[in-house]
């Protein structure tokens, strides 16, 4: 139970402090759908998420009434598509896709993961089938978003997958162009990819996790920011010397409060739905409102400009500190937990982005500390193949040696050049394209392929 004063604390975080449920996603095992008849697999699969998640949002609205904290997406999570596809081609993809977006509309879900495959160390042909679809089942379906695990630290990279997906991102953004390309913001590419993760695209469920278990993403930078600013502000006043470890220490504190939160709500929802919970997921992650930004985290913290130096170690600090306080308030904090860095998503860095104090290698080096990894980067639509494929690998590189998850979400715009604004509108929010530099002086290092070896540490047991 939360008592009065934290009860206090979080009506203040909501009114004023953008304090939200982000996201509910309800996971789901769907293997047992599996038959050799593609029609048959689509019927079984609709029966079950309906059976299951009819009731979602109407208990979601119910439960978030209750307490006065705003659920914004409420979402679906399914067991890997790829695992249902062994045995079918393109056209059995494309029919389970558009299954998946039918059912997701007659629930009223925001979106539906789990169009997903693990190739870290080879690709099997149920997740070929779901590579060779993804430009058709991203531009043709509006909820059904994609995650693809391309490295892990036991397996090391799969640079023949990453090959591919660098000509099939720009495909689906090519598919989608009427759409600026938003298709491809619908695919994750991640080195080792978490289970149990209910913020999209790159939700599923994964193999070691239950029947069904409801899993909750709580976010709230502008607590956050909030919290340091009042801190900032009274040792101003009262003329007190404050150091980083204090500030770390007041993270900590919010974060315990925000994931308290989560936690009681998404308890809630699975008693009502008579589910497993799962996880509280407290990751910061941004939306373009102003005040609900990382990047103003940053500059509160003393970074003037995202992107100076000093930006990584205070990405860093935040990190830790949330991870912190996360674990101090709940033992069942999951799924990716930290602070995201999604460029358009943020107005603050998107700005930094704009200016030129954030460029890419300055992203990447604070991926390293970060919770995901390149996010919603908007890169020109005419950049090779084999550039995308490095800066994934690169990206993956830093999970596989690191031991941590790293993922990237590019979008290649067509038609669009460096320095182009583009908006998607929404919680995807607006970014100007970054300049993609050394563009094609990786291809041969690409076009070698195989898989990059898993690293001494992965052999820790």
């Amino acid at each position: 139970m939360l008592h009065t004063d934290e009860v206090l604390s979080t009506i203040r975080m909501l009114h004023s402090e953008h304090l939200d449920v982000r996201a509910v996603t309800l996971a789901l095992n769907i293997n047992d759908c599996a038959t050799p008849n593609a029609d048959q697999m689509c019927k079984k699969v609709q029966h079950k998420i309906m059976t299951r998640a009819s009731r979602l949002v109407e208990v979601c609205d119910e439960v978030g009434d209750k307490y006065g904290i705003p659920v914004t997406n409420k979402r679906i999570a399914i067991s890997p598509a790829s695992t249902l596809l062994a045995g079918h081609g393109q056209a059995a993809a494309l029919k389970l896709a558009q299954t998946l977006d039918l059912v997701a509309d007659l629930c009223r879900v925001d979106f539906v993961g789990g169009f997903s495959a693990l190739v870290q160390k080879g690709i099997s042909a149920g997740s070929q089938a779901v590579l060779d679809s993804l430009p058709e089942v991203l531009s043709s379906t509006k909820r059904v978003c994609s995650s693809i695990n391309a490295a892990s630290r036991k397996a090391g990279i799969n640079m023949d997958a990453l090959h591919q997906l660098g000509h099939i991102i720009p495909a689906i953004a090519k598919a989608d162009e009427q759409n600026k390309g938003f298709a491809a913001a619908k695919l994750v590419v991640f080195a080792n990819i978490p289970e149990d993760n209910p913020f999209m695209a790159g939700a599923y469920m994964g193999a070691g996790e239950p029947e069904a278990a409801i899993n909750i993403g709580v976010s709230g930078p502008g607590v956050v920011d909030s919290a340091l600013r009042r801190r900032i502000a009274g040792a101003r006043d009262s003329n007190k010397k404050l150091t980083l470890a204090e500030l770390a220490e007041e993270i900590k504190l919010s974060s315990f409060r925000v994931t308290r939160v989560g936690e009681l709500i998404g308890r809630e929802v699975a008693e009502k739905l008579e589910t497993s919970f799962g996880i509280v997921d407290l990751s910061l992650a941004p939306t373009p409102t102003v005040g609900d930004s990382i990047g103003e985290i940053l500059k509160t913290l003393g970074i003037a400009h995202v992107g100076a130096p000093g930006s990584t170690a205070a990405i860093a600090m935040l990190n830790d500190a949330v991870k912190k306080g996360g674990l101090f308030a709940s033992s069942s904090v999951g799924g990716l937990s930290g602070a995201f860095i999604p460029v358009s998503e943020d107005a603050t860095l998107a700005d930094a982005v704009n200016r030129g104090h954030l460029v890419l290698e300055k992203l990447e080096a604070m991926t390293s500390v970060c919770s995901v990894g390149l996010d919603m980067i908007l890169i020109p639509g005419d950049t090779p193949p084999a550039t995308i494929a490095a800066i994934m690998a690169d990206e993956m590189a830093i999970g596989v040696i690191n031991n941590k998850t790293t993922a990237t979400r590019l979008v290649p715009i067509p038609g669009g050049k460096a320095g182009d604004k583009i908006d998607f509108g929404g919680l995807f929010g607006a970014s100007p394209i970054l300049e993609i530099r050394n563009c094609g002086a990786s291809n041969d290092f690409v076009h070698f392929g195989g898989r990059i070896p898993a690293p001494l540490q992965s052999l820790g047991n």
